[in-house]
């Protein structure tokens, strides 16, 4: 068994292989020399130097994994049963992809000093100094991590202007009445937030807008999204989705033979949403591996695979708010409020006829924990009820 992908979706694949009873030898390709790392404390305490890593608590030597670290996967030959990498050929019997997603970059500004991105820990190492010294910082880019990003700039006492092209924060991820009242955090921290504003080219210590503008940066953060990690696999036979992602079945089987995909590189059929769903979030990194590992080894038993159609989760913390969100909202035709989005705590409930199909949760965790379990039971829910912010969503059933 060959893992390729040193990240949550990889290193969980491997340790749910062994706690499946997985006992043929079980190796695990990674292309950073680091010990696996999780990438979400890299936006928080790693990059405020209150951790110095955050390598996984897995001892991969009693679990008779093999790692083979500083090794890059260049391309996948499915016939031979052959990953080729950096180091050389491995051979499989079975491959997991696992290789993640990769920022994308700002145009024209990839060898401008001071411009940085982050997802590994080496980007985090870099940009530990940049708040350290208090630069003025500018963020590209109102999404999850460019907030995440100016919450730390901000607490480390650095001057912070977030640049984002459309009319509003996470434009692409949540309806504008539910982002209308995050444009206010920015303010309340202390940044910047400029909207409809986009980059025309960034200079050594100047980020210059396409109206003119110059906004000085000693550094400057590049948070526009992320692709699926998957140019290596040109050539392959396995062809990609629209987003370069690799379209898994509904038990995360590709097109090829004894070829798995999980993760933040893979999307997958949703019985429950009826579409294709790509998930870039850490939840779906640690539920998949479980669903590759029970099918692989229910392969090889002869026994049926089981399907994987999870309620999507994810998490940020920012600008001292704890963001929680559970399912899938497009699907939705009724959107209703739980408390005042002007306030500290507040939810909104995504209905599709009298189903929660999702939520978001903003310091309300037990709306997020009984909510999820809602969406998954299917459970019918009575509208009125589920406006009252005073009623526990689990008394809110029809």
């Amino acid at each position: 068994m060959v893992v390729v992908g040193a990240g949550m979706a990889g290193v969980q694949t491997a340790v749910a292989l062994r706690e499946e009873g997985y006992r043929g030898t079980v190796t695990l390709v990674g292309a950073e020399t680091h010990r696996p790392y999780d990438r979400p404390p890299l936006s928080k305490a790693v990059l405020l130097g209150t951790a110095e890593g955050s390598a996984f608590d897995v001892d991969f030597d009693s679990l008779g994994v093999t790692l083979r670290l500083g090794c890059e996967a260049l391309g996948l030959r499915p016939g031979d049963h052959v990953l080729d990498t950096s180091e050389g050929p491995v051979p499989y019997d079975a491959l997991v992809l696992a290789t993640g997603a990769e920022p994308l970059r700002l145009p024209g500004a990839g060898d401008v000093p001071g411009v940085h991105l982050l997802r590994t820990l080496d980007d985090a190492a870099r940009l530990r100094p940049v708040l350290e010294r208090q630069h003025d910082v500018v963020v590209v880019g109102a999404g999850w991590i460019g907030a995440e990003f100016a919450t730390a700039a901000r607490e480390a006492g650095c001057e912070v202007t977030v640049v984002e092209a459309a009319d509003r924060p996470l434009a692409g991820t949540l309806p504008a009445e539910v982002t209308a009242p995050m444009a206010a955090w920015y303010a309340d921290s202390g940044a910047v937030l400029r909207t409809r504003a986009r980059v025309e080219r960034v200079e050594p210590g100047t980020v210059v807008l396409d109206d003119g503008t110059r906004l000085p940066a000693g550094a400057v953060l590049v948070g526009v999204g992320a692709r699926p990690a998957t140019d290596w696999l040109a050539g392959s036979g396995i062809a990609l989705g629209a987003h370069g992602e690799v379209p898994a079945d509904d038990h995360l089987r590709t097109t090829a033979p004894d070829v798995h995909a999980v993760g933040d590189c893979a999307s997958f059929p949703s019985r429950r949403y009826g579409e294709r769903l790509l998930v870039h979030h850490w939840d779906n990194a640690l539920q998949g591996p479980r669903t590759v590992a029970a099918n692989i080894v229910a392969a090889g038993a002869g026994e049926a695979p089981a399907v994987y159609d999870p309620v999507p989760y994810f998490w940020s913390e920012q600008f001292g708010r704890f963001v929680q969100y559970a399912g899938h909202h497009p699907a939705a035709d009724t959107l209703l409020w739980r408390g005042d989005p002007a306030g500290p705590a507040w939810s909104v409930c995504w209905l599709r006829e009298d189903r929660l199909v999702a939520l978001l949760a903003v310091g309300r965790p037990r709306d997020l924990a009984q909510g999820r379990r809602l969406i998954e039971a299917g459970t019918p829910m009575d509208p009125v009820l589920l406006a009252d912010p005073a009623r526990p969503l689990k008394s809110a059933t029809a």
